[in-house]
């Protein structure tokens, strides 16, 4: 087998096997499908640029979220970014406050109802950017701190933080959705406005 076939048969079975993957987190930085399917065929098609570079052992999913997000910051002229300056203990506070008044309007539950799952995808679209691919990566896609640190090349400690801001504003957003449309914790046969299925 000469050597470009054993690329190409490598980068097919290491790299391509994390299309669905690498698409559903374009989707989520581009929000747009079209945008989406550019920037996912901008990353394959630098990833296999690249493929001499990726280090056999690494994990290729995280070196191909790496191309992809740099790839959309490069295309869209994104150097500019948010820096979070939050205080730690006050969205702490903020957040054990937020529980505590779900827990008492008896909506501690309603993240697992699933006539809010539409509201999930939504809500999570609505994060301002830098909070919301932290969100991505950790929380959808099962990446550790220490790899999306690598990802998003940022400290594992910044990590932490917009990763904690993120679920507060999803919390946050997702109990006023769950107030609005009636859900209730203790009687799990209730639907949205407190009728019955």
């Amino acid at each position: 087998m000469t050597e470009s076939r054993r690329t190409d048969a490598e980068f097919k079975s290491d790299a391509l096997s994390y299309l669905p993957e690498v698409a559903r987190f374009a989707r989520s930085l581009a929000k747009s499908d079209a945008d989406a399917a550019d920037l996912v065929q901008d990353t394959f098609l630098m990833a296999y640029r690249r493929w001499h570079q990726f280090e056999r052992g690494t994990e290729c999913r995280a070196w191909l979220f790496t191309i992809c997000r740099n790839r959309f910051y490069r295309v869209h002229e994104r150097a500019q970014r948010l820096v979070v300056t939050d205080d730690p203990v006050l969205e702490s506070l903020a957040a054990a406050q937020l529980h505590r008044s779900a827990q008492e309007s008896g909506l501690s539950d309603a993240f697992e109802r699933r006539e809010v799952r539409e509201a999930v995808q939504r809500a999570m679209a609505a994060l301002p950017e830098v909070f919301r691919e932290v969100a991505v990566l950790v929380d959808l896609h099962d990446q550790t701190y220490e790899t999306a640190a690598r990802i998003l090349q940022i400290p594992v400690g910044t990590v932490r933080s917009r990763l904690f801001r993120a679920r507060r504003l999803l919390q946050s957003s997702l109990l006023a959705y769950a107030a609005d449309v009636g859900l209730r914790v203790n009687d799990p046969t209730a639907s949205p406005r407190g009728e019955r299925s």
